[in-house]
């Protein structure tokens, strides 16, 4: 058979046959250390797949000859760093909160570690800085507080929860809707009224009236005091001042007064260990807004 390979004449080299508007492909070769390099990387995966982890499974993965594990890699450093954490962790769950920010070394360690948890954990609802969002998601730097802004308040906040009806231990109160048992008149004097404890301009022709106290007195009171300032025993916040979780508007009282309000904070106890919640309650009463 004749040989029908073509050899371009200006270089010599072999054409693939391969021709487009009067243009030559030329069958030039790879140089050979691209190739070589080529074969070594064919060498090293072959070799990879055998010793290290690397075709998924059902459930898991091949191993690999030299059973390496990032996942075991990872927990042995966190658990050498749980062990030489250790002693301040006992210490922490030894000592009574309320003291720990007499011990430097320890505040600065609960705090640093609160912090990691707080991002973790709370900052979805409460704010990378703890500054809440209105909506029923707590402002932790001021020093306004439904359950009590001790360290100790805090822990068992942390601890239980607020309304987490899988923790018998939680803290329960709720506002009941007035929808259904106010009418809608006797619900707007009652908003006029509410407003004017912290607004005392606000409406004052309707708000002074006798009607809005005893309204007040005979349906809100028994929670949120006479005088409007609160009972943090029960969870009610305080109406004399500018602190409002879902709002001053006519509007957000409004809507709260006609159909309740009972938010929920789930309790947190087995998510964390008991030292990481000692170190978050220290950590957010350290921002500033602790009592």
């Amino acid at each position: 058979m004749a040989d029908k390979r073509e050899i371009d004449p200006e270089t010599q080299t072999e054409t693939t046959g391969h021709e487009w508007d009067g243009i030559k492909e030329l069958d030039t070769p790879m140089p050979r250390w691209w190739l070589w390099t080529l074969y070594a990387t064919i060498v090293w995966g072959i070799g990879y797949v055998i010793l290290m982890p690397a075709w998924p499974l059902i459930n898991s993965a091949t191993p690999g000859l030299l059973g390496y594990s990032t996942r075991a890699n990872v927990a042995a450093d966190i658990a050498a760093q749980r062990a030489r954490n250790a002693p301040l962790d006992a210490r922490l769950i030894a000592m009574p909160l309320s003291e720990v920010a007499d011990d430097p070394e320890l505040l600065r360690f609960a705090v640093a570690g609160g912090g990691a948890v707080f991002r973790n954990q709370c900052s979805q609802c409460h704010g990378a800085g703890g500054q809440g969002a209105i909506g029923g998601f707590p402002n932790l730097l001021d020093d306004d507080w439904l359950w009590g802004g001790t360290v100790e308040d805090i822990q068992q906040t942390v601890t239980h929860g607020i309304r987490d009806e899988a923790d018998l231990d939680t803290r329960f109160s709720l506002m009941p809707e007035f929808g259904g048992i106010l009418s809608e008149h006797e619900i707007e004097v009652l908003v006029q009224y509410v407003l004017s404890l912290s607004a005392p301009g606000h409406d004052a022709a309707t708000a002074a009236g006798s009607e809005g106290a005893e309204l007040f007195a005979n349906n809100c009171a028994s929670c949120h005091g006479d005088d409007g300032m609160g009972i943090q025993e029960q969870g009610a916040p305080s109406l004399a001042d500018g602190i409002w979780l879902y709002g001053q508007s006519e509007d957000a009282v409004r809507a709260s007064i006609t159909g309740g309000r009972g938010g929920m904070m789930p309790s947190f106890q087995a998510r964390l260990t008991p030292e990481e919640i000692a170190k978050v309650a220290v950590y957010v009463h350290s921002l500033g807004g602790g009592q």
